[in-house]
């Protein structure tokens, strides 16, 4: 079965990039030209972290924490 993970992914105006983390890796966090490109390279950073981990005998600890991405008005 698949592992699931919560990805944040916002635009960068400054960079011009799509920009994600992944909350329960350490904030893992990578980019992309694109919004697919960006969620292709998060698949791929969680891969490596995941499969780096293993060859290093590392016990992960996944926070699997549900977060929440709100708005507030001020």
């Amino acid at each position: 079965m698949a592992r699931q993970f919560q990805v944040f992914v916002a635009y960068d105006p400054a960079d011009k990039a799509w920009v994600t983390v992944v909350p329960a890796l350490d904030h893992l966090s990578t980019f992309g030209s694109t919004h697919d490109e960006a969620l292709a390279q998060t698949r791929e950073a969680i891969l490596g972290y995941l499969e780096a981990a293993e060859i290093e005998g590392i016990e992960l600890r996944i926070d699997s924490t549900p977060a929440e991405l709100v708005q507030i008005a001020v």
